[in-house]
């Protein structure tokens, strides 16, 4: 398993699946709550997670991110709405 640098108040458990070798878990919330103390913006934090953090490929052991923030949801679901044709 592969941990975030920077990260561990985040971290928030172990995430198994069938048959593949368990995860370390963080929490998305957490995680944008360490990178504004660090001095970014919400905005600026979100993005920096989506792209330096989310979307870093590490290898077989990368860890998952878990969307726990309020209304994550309803997010995705407008997304998803916005890229039917």
């Amino acid at each position: 398993m592969l941990l975030a640098d920077g990260l561990d108040e985040a971290l928030i458990g172990v995430a198994r699946r069938c048959g593949q070798p368990d995860l370390v878990a963080y929490s998305v919330s957490k995680c944008i709550e360490v990178f504004m103390r660090s001095g970014l913006s919400y905005l600026e934090a979100c993005e920096h997670f989506e792209f330096n953090t989310a979307g870093a490929w590490v290898g077989e052991g990368t860890p998952v991110w878990v969307y726990d923030h309020e209304g994550w949801f309803e997010e995705l679901k407008d997304e998803w709405q916005a890229k039917k044709p």
